[in-house]
């Protein structure tokens, strides 16, 4: 009995370990950002900030509070076009088993092994044509595009552990394949619905190669381009620049911390079936 717990003390000393190493970059952008402009250069550096200052979160506030905003506006955005789109894609995989579905998976799983730069270019090319360069909308869309391929092979996987007595069920009642997938599946895929949201919140608001191709000078610029342009213009200023790197992560820590578990069922359900 000793000798487990001995060696579980071991397993959580080591865990506790490797977690502090992959977090040490997390904390010390969190110290930076509190840290004044003379004690930058300190030589060895402080550990904990000795002379606490939030002038780096007021620029935060005064310069970049409309980028997050914006990123905000299409990480949303991104949210809703992917599940309208994904949902009803994986519902018909899965429980309608339409010809060609095969290949439509296939081409989903091909369609995330592009690189972002190629299909960048080719919305720009289009987007030009369409009047759409260095608007809020066209970015959502192109973002959407990393998130529904993702969100379409979730959303086949959970349904298609669905049991299909119940859809039949449904089917007597009288209710047809869209009464059904509102009133039935979708409730039911509550865990794969936070899952999908969840990643194609994240993919959008990390975006860096849509953004800089396709608004990059406009009125709308999400916070991946407000901290690249803050960069080049204060390049010294570096506890402004922490801030906005903390501010600029806060939304997506809270979140996944908040949807964690929503997450793990929405990824494993479906993956073992009976």
């Amino acid at each position: 009995m000793n000798r487990n717990a001995g060696r579980t003390w071991w397993k959580t000393a080591v865990g506790v370990l490797l977690t502090a190493l992959m977090l040490f970059p997390v904390y010390w952008m969190f110290n930076v950002s509190l840290t004044r402009d003379q004690d930058m250069r300190k030589s060895p550096p402080d550990l904990f900030p000795t002379h606490v200052t939030l002038d780096g979160y007021r620029k935060v506030l005064d310069e970049q509070l409309p980028y997050l905003g914006t990123s905000l506006v299409i990480g949303l955005g991104t949210v809703l076009l992917t599940v309208a789109l994904a949902a009803p894609a994986g519902y018909a995989l899965a429980k309608l088993r339409p010809r060609g579905g095969g290949i439509l998976n296939f081409v989903l799983l091909a369609a995330q092994m592009i690189p972002g730069i190629i299909m960048a270019m080719g919305f720009y090319a289009v987007y030009l044509q369409l009047g759409l360069l260095q608007s809020v909308p066209g970015l959502i869309v192109a973002d959407s595009t990393l998130a529904v391929p993702f969100g379409v092979l979730i959303f086949t996987a959970f349904m298609s552990g669905i049991p299909g007595e119940l859809l039949q069920a449904a089917k007597t009642d009288g209710a047809g394949p869209l009464r059904t997938f509102w009133s039935i599946v979708l409730p039911m895929s509550r865990n794969s619905i936070v899952t999908v949201s969840l990643f194609a919140f994240l993919w959008s608001w990390s975006d860096f190669v849509f953004a800089s191709t396709l608004v990059n000078g406009g009125a709308h610029e999400p916070i991946t381009l407000g901290i690249y342009h803050y960069i080049g213009n204060n390049n010294q200023e570096w506890n402004a620049i922490m801030a906005t790197a903390v501010m600029a992560s806060l939304p997506t820590a809270v979140i996944l911390v908040l949807a964690q578990r929503y997450v793990a069922a929405g990824v494993t359900t479906g993956a073992v079936k009976d």
